[in-house]
């Protein structure tokens, strides 16, 4: 007989099945009680998630509703290259379509997000205790297409007045809530 996928409580005329609109589990009402936004999925209104879903349901509105906005309007890194000692001003943003990371300047580069493998964010002003640390940079690896080769590429926050440094600190802490959010959703 078919059992909820949490608690293990038996389907009955009583205790009927209801599958999460997430992941499309089986629960019975307890564990499948949570009615969360599922936008990504075309539910207008919040429809009936089981607890783990409608966690990462929650965070991901929130991303979508704070976080996307600010990856999308950009900001300005000096970025480098694999082990080259030379860096290049660019603007950095997520494409329209969410599926790239968009790199202008001299140069233009176009990294597609599923291609990413690793993002590290690079922090100063760390303390023991764990007091007030600043975004200043990030890491990345990805696989070039066609390719298992992986390429690194670093972005350092510019020091320069003429660009926004408070703008490329909110630019990577979305970043790094939408790595978070990408693990997770991988992990699943």
């Amino acid at each position: 007989c078919p059992r909820c996928m949490q608690c293990d409580t038996k389907f009955d005329f009583i205790t009927r099945k209801h599958h999460c609109r997430r992941c499309g589990k089986c629960f019975c009402d307890k564990c499948c009680s949570k009615k969360v936004p599922l936008p990504r999925m075309c539910f207008v209104d919040p429809v009936r998630q089981c607890a783990e879903c409608a966690l990462i349901s929650q965070k991901e509105t929130e991303f979508y509703d704070k976080q996307l906005k600010v990856l999308m309007n950009g900001a300005t890194f000096f970025v480098t290259l694999g082990t080259s000692d030379k860096s290049e001003l660019m603007v950095c943003r997520l494409s329209n379509n969410q599926r790239y990371l968009v790199l202008d300047g001299d140069s233009h580069y176009e990294i597609e997000i599923i291609q990413i493998s690793t993002v590290q964010i690079l922090t100063e002003g760390f303390t023991p205790g764990g007091g007030n640390t600043r975004a200043i940079g990030m890491v990345l690896q990805y696989k070039v297409p066609g390719s298992e080769e992986l390429m690194q590429m670093k972005f350092t926050a510019s020091e320069d007045f003429s660009c926004n440094k408070k703008l490329s600190a909110s630019w990577l802490a979305a970043m790094h809530k939408a790595t978070k959010l990408l693990y997770e959703s991988r992990d699943q």
